[in-house]
């Protein structure tokens, strides 16, 4: 199962039949009451509801509440919503799992055992189950289960269960006590003689928190202006801008060896906003594109980022992640240069990095030569293990999700290398198995890589065992460890090994042999920044 870590307890349904509230004005009420997800019902769905079925997708995504569509797979696609829930008599869950994808949601209505017995369960994340009290607001309910019929169906499933019909706030604590995840609602909030308060008592009742509603960044100006304050420069950074921010083009003072490069985190390709906060995702992408420069032996400078932002985001999340950059901008005691603010579809930030190269000494990954050993300077795999663990919903292994979340530039290590002169050297973004590639092939070399006597981290050891994985494997394929790979003499290894004692042995360049790497297997490749896919159960 993926996505098993989502909240489902305060499960809001808008209701297509309510007269005095429209379902945008439903959900505003219930995000601001505080639930945690949101089903948009709709049975006499016209394309004129179109309007506000996206405004309504734009305000859960605003909060990071999963939009959950109720039968209609097309519309959920359409929406970009989390996902779909399904009816006994709507289409199968393996062709909403087909059309939908992955790393969607796929809940399905159950009743009774006997249906849950003939119910394709492979591809879906939860059940509804129900009604477990009279309703009237679904004409054709089926017969009332009460506690004990949803306390059989939650012995019987391996998915989550949410009570559904009939559910109000004197009698969510039952369903709660019967095993349910989460407690559906409609009426008991939005025919209520006040809608809001019945949503606080049954927020309250589910035990979850108020939200302050937020709106989507509106002014680029005015935003500009408000990201140059929260991203001030230090007063013991000696800024390499003579014009920064705020003006159509920096200037930049004399820099006798600069080295550029840039970097790119766009959302649900190199990140989540379920997985990772704002201020995460902007420090993440500082680092991850200083990590070019420490492999080039260059001191950060300067930053400057062009941010894509749909109206899913507000001028609060943007501060938030330039929060993120702030603070890797102080620990490299670099500075924001510059960059621009579109509108977009989806969340992105695209970066260009300036450092200040070495005047001795400017790194390739194309000197590696036959009889160097193969090197990196810390753990591997960890971040992949992160990623699985975000994907699962899996909390107890919070090591490997900061690995994931919060990797850093290894200056600290490229100030070792540089010292001893080692001049073959590359970051790890896409996986040892992947970027002993890279250097293999421009090396003109043969990699031959041996994992067999590396330590493995006791961490990802135990996650390993947890999920019957193998961490060697785990170690070749993991991405975005953001360590160094580097090639040298295994004497000037063994000189630096008191420096870096992390660092450690992967194995050893060959005479080409016709292949780039040897000793992987075929299976284990490096890791690719394509759309996330996560693995279910």
């Amino acid at each position: 199962m993926i996505n098993s870590g989502i909240d489902l307890r305060f499960y809001f349904i808008t209701d297509d039949a309510c007269g005095k509230l429209s379902p945008f004005d439903q959900v505003k009420i219930a995000l601001q009451a505080g639930a945690t997800v949101v089903q948009y019902r709709n049975k006499r769905f016209l394309p004129s509801d179109l309007e506000e079925a996206v405004a309504i997708a734009d305000l859960c995504a605003l909060h990071g509440v999963a939009l959950i569509v109720n039968d209609d797979i097309t519309l959920a696609l359409a929406l970009g919503a989390a996902g779909v829930h399904l009816g006994q008599e709507d289409a199968d869950p393996d062709l909403a799992r087909r059309i939908l994808g992955e790393d969607k949601l796929i809940g399905i209505s159950v009743s009774t055992p006997a249906e849950l017995a003939r119910t394709n369960l492979g591809p879906c994340d939860y059940l509804g189950t129900g009604p477990v009290f009279a309703t009237g607001t679904k004409a054709d309910a089926k017969a009332v289960i009460g506690t004990q019929g949803l306390a059989e169906i939650v012995d019987l499933s391996f998915l989550p269960v949410v009570a559904i019909g009939g559910i109000n706030p004197e009698n969510v604590p039952a369903c709660f006590n019967s095993g349910a995840s989460g407690a559906a609602v409609i009426s008991a909030v939005t025919r209520a003689a006040e809608p809001k308060a019945a949503a606080r008592r049954f927020a309250e009742a589910c035990g979850t928190r108020p939200r302050a509603i937020q709106v989507s960044w509106q002014d680029e100006f005015g935003l500009i202006g408000r990201i140059m304050d929260a991203c001030p420069p230090e007063k013991d950074v000696h800024a390499p801008l003579l014009v920064g921010v705020g003006d159509d083009a920096a200037l930049l003072e004399n820099i006798s060896r600069p080295v550029v490069s840039t970097d790119a985190q766009h959302e649900n390709i190199h990140f989540r906003r379920c997985w990772q906060s704002f201020s995460e995702i902007g420090y993440k992408a500082t680092e991850t594109a200083f990590s070019d420069l420490a492999a080039c032996y260059a001191r950060p400078l300067a930053l400057f980022v062009n941010l894509s932002l749909p109206k899913s985001v507000s001028e609060k999340d943007v501060l938030e992640i330039y929060e993120g950059i702030g603070l890797s901008l102080s620990f490299r005691k670099a500075v924001l240069g510059g960059g621009n603010v579109a509108s977009a579809q989806n969340l992105a930030l695209d970066l260009f990095v300036i450092g200040q190269g070495r005047a001795d000494l400017f790194p390739l990954r194309s000197a590696a030569k036959p009889g160097y050993g193969i090197y990196v300077t810390g753990p591997l795999g960890l971040a992949r293990a992160g990623l699985n663990c975000l994907a699962k919903g899996d909390v107890q292994f919070p090591g490997l999700t900061d690995a994931f979340k919060k990797p850093r530039a290894r200056f600290d290590a490229a100030l070792v290398l540089a010292d001893l002169q080692v001049d073959c050297v590359m970051d790890i973004s896409d996986g040892l198995a992947g970027d002993v590639v890279h250097m293999a092939r421009a090396s003109g070399v043969t990699a031959q890589i041996d994992l067999s006597n590396v330590e493995i981290n006791p961490v990802l050891d135990q996650f390993c065992r947890k999920y019957k994985l193998s961490p060697v494997e785990m170690m070749a394929a993991g991405g975005e460890d953001y360590e160094l790979l580097f090639a040298c003499p295994p004497e000037v290894f063994a000189g630096l090994r008191e420096k870096l004692p992390g660092a450690f042995c992967v194995g050893t360049c060959l005479p080409h042999t016709g292949a780039p790497v040897m000793g992987l297997a075929k299976e284990v490749s490096g890791f690719g920044h394509t759309p996330r896919k996560s693995t279910r159960r």
